[in-house]
């Protein structure tokens, strides 16, 4: 059809975390995008508290890691520990596997949005943003997408036309219901109470994020960035939102952990309770949901926000692929079978953590927690390698395979010997990486012309012994891109454009069906 049937290929309901995401994907692939956004300002309150290294590696894609991480404070460690300050357990963060940034950070999420807003105004060729304006309806055809949309200020409505539609309009998204979407799963009754506070002093490990486990009354402690601390206290259930209506009420919740108005100032509190949902389907023909808007889940794993960032990247780089015509529609079915699970098991960690918490596990299962002699202990499920269980790959992403798994990213040096990290040297494209070979060797006659269609390239591996004779070489300068290579017994890996493995030669290394 032709394009001028078009206002946009994508529209954007919504313009939160993963809507931003989504635009500075889209803008940066130079994709026509329109986004609308019912609110103005950004949401003054820090809903999501930390970023790990697989977002940032994401945000790195985009050439705003560095930017976003000056606001960005280290997470060393977090713990749990009874009232009475017996420590039941503590997990200390490792250096990334995945690139530049520590495993874990300390945002401010506010602060966080607006890094963000300010650097999609670089893609204003490509993204218009449009604030105070709703989306109203939805109706799509075989072609596309109509998108009603009423401005709040004059009351003006218009109907703007895609190809696609990404709805990132959170928890109680007005797209999703217009869809006729159930969500599925519950919401606690227990309600919240979060008060956020800017430190004026300094008190004892105030950096470690610390969970005051009680059956009665468990706290979340938290440093947030630039400053701020946040704590959660669940009310009981003979209290109200009205008990803790000022700052003297709340004080009394902060004074049982002995913080006192010489150590903080209350900025604002704020009541929640948590859900549990998903989205019964996350496409329905040309619209995705994106976020909360797909799924919530508890806040104990720190995976909400970042989760609805990771679908805007997983969804982005397929629009992208399809909308340039190098992949069917049909690879976009992709999104949720890869996401879903993947969002499942941050919510089931999130679940897990929460019963710690509130020291609702068994004796037995507290038994199987504890470290056994002379056995390693398990990787915490917070620090493992991100992985896909199924989707756009070739083959079946098993424990013992690359496929479906996330390359790691040494430091490396390319053919003139300058030294960077990985991905300065992957781009934004297909890279297929052989093993001190050439993996285009290992490709038949299709294999190798089905990858040239989708624009890919291809470098051969070396260590830091060897002497490189190809412009495309990559030198693993501390051989653990090697050894992550080999532990899977392959010689060679296709990469996705989000650094995932799509192929390798154990089971094939064909472009994914």
């Amino acid at each position: 059809m032709n394009a001028k049937n078009f206002d946009a290929d994508v529209v954007i309901i919504g313009y939160g975390p993963s809507g931003l995401a989504a635009a500075l994907c889209l803008g940066q692939y130079g994709i026509k995008t329109i986004a609308v956004e019912r609110d103005r300002e950004i949401y003054p309150r820090a809903r999501a508290v930390t970023v790990s290294d697989w977002t940032m590696r994401c945000f790195q894609s985009l050439g705003l890691d560095q930017e976003l991480a000056r606001d960005m404070d280290p997470t060393c460690a977090l713990r749990w520990l009874t009232p009475d300050g017996h420590q039941l357990m503590r997990m200390d963060f490792p250096p990334s596997r995945l690139g530049p940034h520590p495993t874990s950070y300390a945002i401010y999420q506010p602060v966080m949005e607006e890094t963000l807003r300010r650097a999609n105004t670089r893609h204003a060729e490509h993204v218009d943003v449009r604030y105070g304006v709703e989306m109203t309806g939805i109706e799509q055809d075989a072609e596309g997408v109509n998108v009603v949309t009423r401005d709040l200020a004059t009351g003006q409505t218009r109907t703007v036309r895609a190809r696609y539609v990404l709805a990132c309009d959170g928890g109680s998204s007005l797209t999703r219901e217009r869809l006729g979407i159930r969500m599925i799963g519950e919401t606690r009754d227990v309600r919240w109470v979060v008060i956020d506070g800017r430190v004026k002093r300094w008190w004892p490990e105030r950096h470690i994020l610390t969970f005051w486990s009680d059956k009665k009354r468990p706290v979340v402690d938290i440093a947030l960035a630039l400053g701020n601390h946040r704590w959660e206290f669940p009310l009981e259930p003979h209290e109200s939102e009205s008990d803790f209506a000022t700052h003297d009420q709340l004080w009394k919740l902060l004074g049982t952990l002995g913080v006192t108005p010489d150590d903080v100032e209350i900025h604002q509190h704020a009541f929640y309770r948590h859900h549990i949902r998903h989205a019964e389907r996350w496409r329905e023909g040309r619209v995705f949901l994106l976020g909360d808007a797909g799924h919530l889940m508890p806040p104990w794993a720190g995976a909400g926000m970042q989760s609805g960032i990771r679908d805007a990247f997983n969804i982005s780089w397929k629009l992208r692929e399809v909308l340039r015509g190098r992949l069917p529609n049909s690879v976009l079915d992709s999104y949720q079978a890869e996401r879903e699970p993947n969002v499942a098991f941050y919510t089931g960690v999130a679940i897990q953590l929460g019963r710690i918490i509130q020291q609702q596990l068994s004796e037995e299962e507290l038994a199987a927690m504890a470290p056994k002699p002379g056995v390693p202990p398990p990787e915490p499920p917070l620090l493992m390698n991100p992985w896909y269980e199924a989707g756009w790959l070739r083959g079946a992403p098993l424990p013992t395979s690359a496929v479906g798994k996330m390359v790691p990213q040494p430091r490396v040096a390319n053919a003139r010997g300058q030294l960077c990290w990985l991905d300065a040297l992957l781009g934004d494209g297909f890279v297929l990486l052989g093993d001190g070979i050439d993996p285009a060797s290992l490709l038949t006659a299709q294999e190798k012309a089905d990858w040239d269609a989708l624009g890919a390239r291809y470098a051969t591996v070396l260590s830091a012994e060897q002497r490189g004779s190809q412009a495309s070489d990559i030198v693993d300068l501390d051989g653990s891109l090697l050894a992550w290579l080999r532990s899977f017994g392959t010689r060679a890996v296709a990469l996705r454009p989000d650094r995932f493995v799509a192929a390798a030669d154990g089971s094939g290394l064909g472009v994914p069906d």
